[in-house]
């Protein structure tokens, strides 16, 4: 079994079954399509918090590169998963799905996602992985 953390702004995209993706850093290990996945917040901290009781199931794990311009109007340039990219409303539709949404501004999910990584990564290539879960049926 794998845990992930979270910041705190995920946790109730996750908790209403919103936000179904993370993306992290290569490492040695990651979940597993089939393998139950422990989702929390605060992590290593007193205040950590799993977010569901019923651990979701992995259903996959796949590459994936996000590319982040400081001069890009939505700040996110490209993002390929598994070597194809992503059309602009295929980006939104990620930036949804990995639990950004527009600003009060008008600014787009993808802008709002975009700000998140610029500000956690900085500007250039990131490589990594999305793993993707499903709720535990029965």
């Amino acid at each position: 079994m794998v845990a992930y953390s979270f910041k705190a702004q995920f946790a109730e995209p996750i908790i209403t079954l919103e936000k179904r993706q993370t993306v992290r850093r290569l490492r040695k290990r990651h979940a597993l399509p089939g393998e139950a996945v422990q989702l929390y917040t605060a992590m290593r901290t007193r205040h950590c918090r799993k977010l569901l009781d019923r651990d979701p199931v992995c259903k996959d794990v796949r590459r994936i590169d996000i590319t982040i311009a400081g001069d890009h109007p939505e700040l996110i340039a490209s993002i390929a998963v598994e070597g194809l990219a992503l059309d602009d409303a295929e980006i939104e539709t990620f930036a949804w799905d990995d639990g950004f949404r527009p600003m009060a501004d008008g600014s787009s999910a993808r802008h709002h996602m975009g700000w998140f990584w610029l500000n956690s990564h900085g500007t250039g290539l990131f490589e990594g992985v999305v793993i993707r879960w499903e709720p535990r049926l029965g």
